[in-house]
């Protein structure tokens, strides 16, 4: 959005501005004589979303309902992974749950790109792959492991996908997904 802080007036009240530094209270601008808390505006850097399609344009269609298009307008850059790419996305897949490709930098496809959770309507959260994950946390050199496994160890996405995601999944209709160009 551009601003460098939004008032919230459901904090007012609270005592979050003694605990956080990127609130204060400030005055009503516009002389309405009480107080708010203002929130110091964030600027990542970049901004990481999985999506269920994108077209060539960049227009990103999620099939779940999401703020990421309030993410993605505060970031420097966005990159957005999704199940397909499609050469142009349907007025169906406009007309909801979308990202105007002005705001996406690059589009890369990646098929089960959200694994271990789910992509709503490609496929659910991995439950077993789940509870490992919240195990690995319990220590820094579980979570180490963990990640040594499954992010650096497979060497590519595919070999992820091989070694990591449910034999069955994307057969018999339970990834109802187009190859890229067709």
């Amino acid at each position: 959005m551009g601003v460098p802080y939004l008032p919230v007036v459901g904090l007012a009240g609270s005592d979050l501005v003694k605990r956080r530094e990127d609130m204060r209270m400030a005055p009503d601008p516009f002389g309405g004589g009480f107080e708010t808390i203002v929130v110091q505006a964030m600027r990542p850097d970049a901004a990481l979303f999985h999506g269920l399609r994108a077209d060539r344009a960049g227009n990103v269609h999620f099939g779940y309902p999401s703020d990421n298009t309030i993410l993605a307008e505060a970031s420097r850059q966005v990159i957005v992974t999704v199940e397909e790419v499609v050469e142009r996305l349907s007025g169906e897949d406009r007309a909801s749950d979308f990202m105007p490709g002005i705001l996406v930098d690059a589009v890369v496809p990646a098929r089960y790109g959200a694994h271990p959770a789910a992509c709503p309507g490609a496929y659910p959260v991995d439950e077993d792959h789940m509870i490992q994950y919240a195990e690995s946390a319990a220590s820094d050199e579980a979570f180490a492991d963990y990640l040594r496994r499954t992010v650096h160890d497979p060497g590519s996405h595919q070999a992820y996908v091989e070694r990591f995601v449910p034999g069955g999944w994307g057969q018999a209709g339970q990834l109802p997904l187009r190859e890229a160009g067709d």
